[in-house]
């Protein structure tokens, strides 16, 4: 029986983004069944509602046995599984981020809005977090330290890989072997 797979893209990216269409070949090969929706536009963190609603309408499962998404991709995962409707095995984000509630501390160990904590860890028992100690953005190490905090997932930090994928830092990315050895842990 095949296992089930999402890859989730970031801002600005689709389906064909940086490593997603590697790891993509990587996981069918290992008799994954993976679905990789290229989302529609979103101009910044908030408007993840459109992504949620779109991923709710057309993903082929509500359980999976691995998710992936990369920086806006692994936000969008945490508010998927903040929902009863989504499940996970394992869910790894790759330089993804949390917004602060406005108004907080920048590590308030409150979620924002349309984030669950509870939930989050009860319909995902296996969470990773990939991050650089040199992003661009705010999905460097203190988000990732955030996460792993609150959420009690594994934290992978790897140094001077930038956001793991970017146009602006000229940053192809095309291939990512330690995340896929990530994917295949616990998954026999």
């Amino acid at each position: 029986m095949k296992k089930t797979a999402a890859i989730f893209h970031g801002l600005g990216g689709s389906a064909n983004s940086y490593w997603i269409p590697w790891l993509k070949t990587e996981l069918e090969k290992r008799m994954f069944d993976v679905w990789t929706p290229s989302l529609s536009e979103c101009a910044s963190f908030d408007d993840l509602d459109k992504w949620v609603n779109e991923v709710t309408l057309h993903s082929p499962f509500r359980h999976f046995d691995l998710m992936v998404g990369h920086s806006a991709g692994g936000s969008l995962i945490l508010r998927l599984l903040s929902r009863k409707e989504f499940t996970a095995t394992h869910a790894i984000s790759v330089a993804g981020f949390i917004k602060s509630l406005s108004g907080g501390q920048p590590y308030d160990l409150t979620y924002p809005a349309e984030f669950c904590v509870d939930m989050i860890k009860a319909n995902c028992p296996m969470l990773t977090f990939f991050h650089s100690d040199n992003d661009p953005w705010d999905c460097g190490l203190e988000q990732g330290g955030f996460m792993q905090q609150t959420l009690e997932g594994t934290l992978v930090v790897i140094t001077g890989e930038g956001h793991f994928g970017s146009e602006a830092m000229k940053q192809p990315y095309p291939i990512f072997p330690l995340l896929l050895q990530h994917c295949l842990l616990d998954q026999h």
